[in-house]
């Protein structure tokens, strides 16, 4: 009890700066890998504390750079850190650090994006997804140009528990530009709601924690940065596969101001559309004049579930994307072989009748 009581009130010794580091490795921020430092400890010490306790946790930090956030992480009690950083240039530095807290800090120089967090900590952490999450987290200042594709990919992971999900439901807590920051956690009318906002929320309780001014970065971005925790749901909201649902919000959200039907249209081949979308939208009784945005995602699981039902029953529904069709379409205009020639013998039949909304509602703009 006592060690343990030792190895949570860890602190690191005197050391550099984060700024006097900066300064010494000659180090500055590039702009094309998206990198923004942040000096102010007591700022990474509040993204920490976003975080819960810290004490005797393992944590893997995204991208920590010159350490301000290592720190305090450091300082905050984890007993085992793993830092995962692409950019030769700060690899000294954190060794300088991992000398400061001995078995504390493990320096992995490598792209988080292809990074086996499944093989980074022991099996022994892993607890039933059912269950309070393991004593692990993931923590980061993210790049903006990695934190995107990141979030999505760290998302498909939570819907297949695995990654660093395959010890549990391991919390995150990163950073994220403002506006991408806004759309993760907008609710259901907002003007941010996208579909990143569904994939986050069906999947994690996702929350806003606080902002981060622009003037606290070096070099200081145009934008503010907004701090955002999320914890895996022990039962997603969706019960469908990670990539079924990511086709049919992608296909809602790409006409964002259109009326919802116009995106599920484009889920179906032309020469079916509008029977399909008409029964798809019959099945999960959802209003077809609904703008994206307002649709709540218990409406979206109910259009996910209708379309993994016509993807049971017609299989090459799954595969089909409506820009390959329009692709084929275009090379076929190009190379002066039509893809419907005229004088053909078969007229083609006229198109069904358009889709009736539920209600009465005003004209759709343009």
């Amino acid at each position: 009890m006592a060690a343990s009581r030792k190895l949570a009130s860890f602190r690191l010794p005197p050391l550099p700066t984060v700024g006097e580091l900066i300064k010494l490795y000659n180090l500055r921020a590039e702009k094309q890998l998206s990198q923004n430092f942040l000096l102010d400890l007591r700022l990474t010490d509040k993204i920490v504390r976003q975080a819960g306790s810290l004490t005797n946790a393992h944590v893997c930090e995204v991208g920590p750079g010159p350490g301000g956030l290592t720190r305090s992480i450091i300082n905050a009690g984890a007993a085992d850190l793993v830092v995962v950083e692409k950019d030769t240039r700060f690899i000294p530095g954190l060794k300088l650090l991992s000398e400061a807290a001995p078995g504390k800090l493990r320096i992995v120089h490598g792209d988080i994006l292809t990074y086996r967090m499944d093989r980074a900590f022991p099996a022994s952490l892993s607890k039933p997804w059912e269950e309070d999450p393991p004593n692990l987290h993931i923590i980061g200042n993210l790049p903006f140009n990695v934190s995107t594709p990141l979030i999505i990919k760290w998302l498909e992971n939570i819907s297949n528990r695995t990654g660093p999900f395959a010890y549990g439901r391991t919390r995150l807590t990163l950073t994220f530009q403002k506006e991408v920051a806004e759309r993760l956690t907008a609710s259901t009318g907002s003007r941010q709601r996208s579909r990143l906002s569904i994939m986050a929320q069906y999947l994690c309780t996702v929350h806003s924690c606080f902002t981060i001014p622009g003037r606290a970065f070096v070099p200081k971005p145009e934008v503010d940065v907004g701090v955002v925790r999320f914890t895996p749901l022990a039962q997603p909201q969706i019960q469908q596969p990670f990539q079924l649902v990511e086709k049919v919000v992608r296909n809602i959200f790409q006409f964002r101001r259109k009326y919802c039907y116009r995106g599920v249209e484009k889920l179906f081949p032309e020469a079916r559309r509008n029977e399909l979308t008409q029964e798809l939208m019959q099945t999960a009784d959802v209003d077809p004049v609904l703008r994206p945005t307002e649709l709540s995602i218990p409406q979206i699981r109910a259009l996910a579930d209708a379309y993994a039902h016509l993807c049971g029953r017609e299989p090459g529904l799954l595969g089909y994307e409506f820009r390959e069709e329009l692709k084929l379409k275009h090379l076929a205009r190009k190379s002066n072989t039509p893809m419907d020639a005229p004088g053909s013998e078969t007229p083609p039949p006229p198109p069904p009748p358009p889709l009736q909304p539920c209600q009465e509602k005003p004209r759709e703009g343009r």
